[in-house]
């Protein structure tokens, strides 16, 4: 493969001679970066950084970037981008007054994404998804995690967890899958819900894994959807398929979701809007990572979790799109790190950490994603001229992305082919 080499390099940022797993606490503010720098790849991962007066005199291919900065790729560990259809309709319904509830108890909501989903052909679920997949690329997002859960039934929930493994492998950018059958009761099993658990447990679980779709299994734990007693079950039997677990919590009330997934042993608990000493003082004492979705909150006008709390008390935030059809219908990391600032109080480095190194740690992809480092893979983006690092969130309206490497080639959606 090609070597590529990147000179002239206004600043080289998350740039890391030791390699960390993640960043917590105060050291969230610490990004480590580099001016004036060179970045060299060769074989599809980085090969070496440093100062200009160091760099190297040729490569196969040569960008200047003077007056640019240069990112490692976004790392985004929580979406829905298989769905049949978008739900502009029930954005106007949240205008006219109805709350995101009431949405879903008129079956509107995740049930709403179900039926359609369920309606439509593998073929075109896998065309839409493949569409995001490019859309959110050209963002600069290098990682993403995509879950299941708007089929509801074993022959959808397949159908979806299918077309990942489809993009899986098309895909120029790593992907995790997660099984999340447990995203809402649906409407023929609600005065039997107990059911549809022993549905998810007995039949979906076991079918998941005999055919290998799934890294994760998550569980929407929260008011009006799963308890933490029904959490805790289907988590239980997700382990001893080997599946572990990433959950939703706290999104819509203080419900033990939070305590629920820590118990569970979950790579992250995610949402947390609500969240209080409780939950951050339980996440203190152990290895979970709490997610935070603040387009989410953006989008329907819900509490934002208290990132400002939370880094203070020495946790180690991240940040992900949540991109689905009826919350957060952005895939755009670079709005979510905008939010975080203007709407979470995180300095502009904490929320690249994030949605970096934290992000990639929050699908166990941090030893090749998430920072600028000798030996992960040569993914980045070079932005457009920039004068300072805080321009990115600051700018929230702007595309700063001006080029995307991928595995150390350029990418354009044109290179893409299914």
């Amino acid at each position: 493969m090609p070597t590529l080499l990147i000179k002239n390099i206004k600043t080289l940022v998350q740039a890391e001679t030791a390699p960390r797993s993640l960043v917590k606490g105060a050291e969230m503010a610490a990004l480590p970066v580099l001016h004036d720098a060179y970045l060299l790849a060769k074989d599809g991962r980085i090969h070496s950084f440093g100062p200009m007066p160091e760099c190297p005199e040729t490569a196969d291919t040569v960008i200047d970037a003077s007056g640019r900065m240069v990112f490692p790729s976004w790392c985004d560990s929580h979406t829905h981008i298989v769905f049949a259809a978008s739900r502009e309709e029930e954005f106007v319904s949240r205008i006219r007054g109805l709350s995101y509830e009431e949405i879903a108890q008129q079956g509107g909501g995740i049930l709403n994404s179900a039926r359609r989903l369920q309606a439509a052909s593998e073929d075109e679920l896998f065309e839409g998804a493949w569409k995001r997949l490019q859309e959110v690329i050209s963002y600069g997002t290098g990682a993403i995690e995509i879950k299941s859960g708007y089929g509801l039934s074993l022959e959808s929930e397949l159908k979806m967890l299918r077309v990942i493994r489809r993009l899986k492998a098309v895909s120029p950018i790593p992907i995790k899958a997660t099984f999340l059958g447990a995203h809402a009761v649906p409407a023929e099993y609600k005065e039997r819900r107990e059911d549809y658990i022993s549905l998810i447990i007995k039949e979906m679980l076991p079918a998941v894994v005999a055919e290998n779709l799934a890294d994760y299994c998550d569980v929407f734990c929260d008011q009006g959807f799963f308890t933490v007693e029904e959490t805790g079950r289907i988590l239980d039997a997700a382990a001893q398929h080997g599946l572990k677990a990433k959950i939703h919590a706290n999104e819509l009330g203080y419900t033990g979701g939070v305590q629920a997934g820590i118990a569970a042993g979950a790579i992250s608990v995610d949402h947390l809007e609500y969240t209080g000493d409780a939950e951050i003082e339980a996440l203190l004492q152990s290895d979970t990572l709490p997610t935070l979705l603040p387009s989410c909150a953006f989008f329907l006008g819900i509490p934002y979790a208290p990132a400002r709390r939370m880094i203070d008390a020495g946790l180690p935030v991240v940040l992900a799109t949540d991109f689905n059809p009826g919350s957060s219908p952005s895939g755009r990391m670079s709005l979510v790190v905008a939010l975080a600032c203007i709407k979470m109080k995180m300095l502009p480095e904490e929320a690249i950490q994030a949605a970096t190194l934290n992000g990639a740690r929050a699908m166990e992809m941090e030893d090749t994603h998430g920072s600028i480092a000798p030996g992960k893979a040569a993914s980045f983006f070079i932005t457009q001229p920039m004068p300072s690092l805080a321009y990115l969130p600051y700018a929230f309206g702007t595309d700063l992305v001006e080029t995307i490497v991928l595995n150390g080639q350029v990418w354009s959606a044109s290179d893409s082919n299914k």
